[in-house]
């Protein structure tokens, strides 16, 4: 049996996710992780996180204050330890019912099985338009 992939391992993510499997999403990263996503102060689903236990409370976060509607992957570019996805998604903030439709770039780092970075890039503007209002 070969070893998965990094691109493999970063795939299995999202449907775990849709699932709202938080702890089975969060069983994929590293005991130590690279997390960031920049996001307008007040955005209560972005925690700091280090961690694959912070990765369980960021996943919790956003499905508390977040319900997904969208995901459309478009691109998958694998380069040794490292996966960028390309994609567009599509987002519900439960406060207000206003979407968040924005492209994004994730960067992840698989390392010995386990993720251990996850830079998330996407339309700030949007996060804050549909969370605060216009």
């Amino acid at each position: 049996m070969t070893a998965e992939s990094p691109a493999q391992t970063v795939q299995r993510l999202f449907p775990l996710l849709a699932e709202g499997k938080s702890a089975e999403a969060a069983a994929l990263f590293a005991d130590s992780v690279s997390f960031s996503i920049p996001h307008p102060p007040g955005i209560p689903w972005v925690p700091e996180v280090d961690s694959a236990e912070g990765m369980r409370t960021f996943f919790e976060l956003l499905q508390t204050h977040v319900q997904g509607k969208e995901l459309d992957l478009h691109q998958v570019i694998a380069d040794g330890d490292d996966v960028v996805l390309l994609g567009r998604m599509v987002s519900e903030v439960r406060r207000t019912g206003r979407d968040i439709d924005t492209a994004f770039a994730l960067h992840t780092t698989v390392q010995e099985g386990r993720i251990t970075r996850y830079h998330l890039y996407e339309d700030t503007h949007a996060v804050a338009r549909a969370y605060f209002g216009d």
